[in-house]
């Protein structure tokens, strides 16, 4: 089980420079990336990266629990385990055939070589209509445009699967670009974002973040100014502390949920993603981002994150289909399976007409499911940290419930 904080570590080496963040990105690069808690336990499909300008995923593959495991201890691979697709549906109150006239984008660092195959066989194994490169429906480019494609990687593979499911889950129909980074540096992400947008993204989905630091401004401009294109970014999984570019007031900051089935009305509840003070949902003020008009809350002076959530918790995971560093079918977490879900609840609500789609969040809050139990530490304000009535910075505004709040 890891004993080092990466939410903890983020916060010391947010305002390191030169060889001393590289030296404390190193360390956590090093350790052993997992985590145990609700009898699960997982490992980080990146290594952490805390140097300023880099980038690592927030995908956490789950590789044993007393659901998921076999008499032999192995975790299965024939069948899948976790939410498919209907219970994402059920859960979240969408529509079964969304995403018609939509292009959402998958931005990632690096190949993964293997993508469109197991896009596939996901979506076969669920009646989900073919996506694929010769229909049209899937492109996959490198980070300019093109047919030239990175490096493959495996951990970022595992990422590239989640996505590229996770869209296909909740927005079917909808057209998927997936553009591959030639590495996990902020510039190398922010270009391909801009090549998605100029592809003809109508969203871009981002699961991935790193420290924060004095360029990020420069890098809202260059990289994430895209009026009314939501862009979604997982908002960490380091449990209290801020990532970007979830950071940025550009985009829609995604937070996650411990998500499970129960006999009420929803037939689901939600709570705060938490397995520890330092593994959960990422949550509180930026350091550097200004506070954009439309969120009102009093503990920050700068940019609070999250916006919006979803599920997250892999004790509660999603099934995922993967088989480059992977072996088939197997469960995910992290909010890398919240930000492209989110991606996918916004194509299925159509055109967006807010500069900032994120805006519309905060005008519609009776159109969300608000969580308001569970925590991720104990900060101040406490609602940075631990569920509350109305906003709070885990779970943001809330999770979808149906596409009222996503639309406009």
């Amino acid at each position: 089980m890891r004993t080092t904080s990466i939410a903890t570590a983020r916060r010391v080496a947010v305002p390191l420079l030169g060889s001393a963040a590289l030296a404390v990105s190193g360390l956590l690069a090093a350790l052993p990336a997992q985590a145990a808690g609700h009898g699960v336990a997982w490992t980080r499909t990146c290594a952490v990266d805390l140097t300023p300008g880099h980038a690592f995923c927030n995908a956490l593959h789950v590789t044993s629990s007393a659901e998921h495991v076999n008499a032999k201890g192995v975790t299965p691979n024939a069948t899948p385990s976790g939410y498919g697709p209907s219970d994402l549906l059920s859960a979240y109150n969408l529509p079964a055939n969304g995403g018609a006239g939509q292009t959402v984008a998958i931005v990632d660092a690096y190949n993964d070589p293997n993508a469109a195959a197991d896009l596939a066989t996901y979506r076969s194994q669920y009646g989900l209509p073919a996506c694929t490169t010769a229909s049209g429906c899937l492109k996959i480019v490198g980070e300019t445009g093109t047919s030239k494609l990175p490096r493959s990687n495996s951990g970022w593979a595992g990422e590239i699967s989640l996505d590229l499911d996770m869209v296909s889950a909740v927005a079917p129909n909808a057209h998927i670009i997936l553009v591959e980074a030639t590495s996990a540096s902020m510039t190398d992400l922010g270009k391909s974002v801009n090549t998605a947008v100029s592809l003809g993204a109508t969203e871009v989905s981002n699961s991935y973040g790193g420290s924060e630091s004095s360029a990020d401004t420069s890098y809202d401009s260059t990289y994430f100014n895209h009026p009314g294109i939501p862009i979604t970014v997982s908002s960490g999984d380091g449990g209290y502390g801020v990532e970007y570019p979830a950071a940025s007031p550009n985009v829609t900051a995604v937070g996650g949920t411990s998500l499970s089935k129960a006999s009420n009305t929803r037939g689901w509840s939600e709570s705060v993603w938490s397995t520890s003070s330092t593994e959960g949902a990422g949550s509180g003020c930026s350091a550097y981002e200004p506070k954009p008009s439309w969120q009102t809350d009093s503990g920050c002076s700068k940019r609070t994150v999250a916006d919006v959530s979803a599920v997250a918790d892999p004790a509660t995971g999603v099934a995922v289909y993967q088989t480059y560093g992977a072996s088939g079918w197997s469960v995910y977490g992290g909010t890398s399976v919240a930000a492209p879900l989110i991606a996918g609840v916004y194509a299925d609500a159509g055109a967006h007409t807010a500069s900032v789609p994120a805006k519309n969040l905060y005008a519609n809050t009776a159109s969300l499911n608000d969580v308001t139990t569970g925590s991720t530490a104990s900060c101040s304000p406490a609602y940075l940290c631990t569920a509350e009535t109305g906003y709070d910075g885990p779970t943001g505004l809330g999770t979808p419930n149906g596409l009222t709040a996503f639309t406009g």
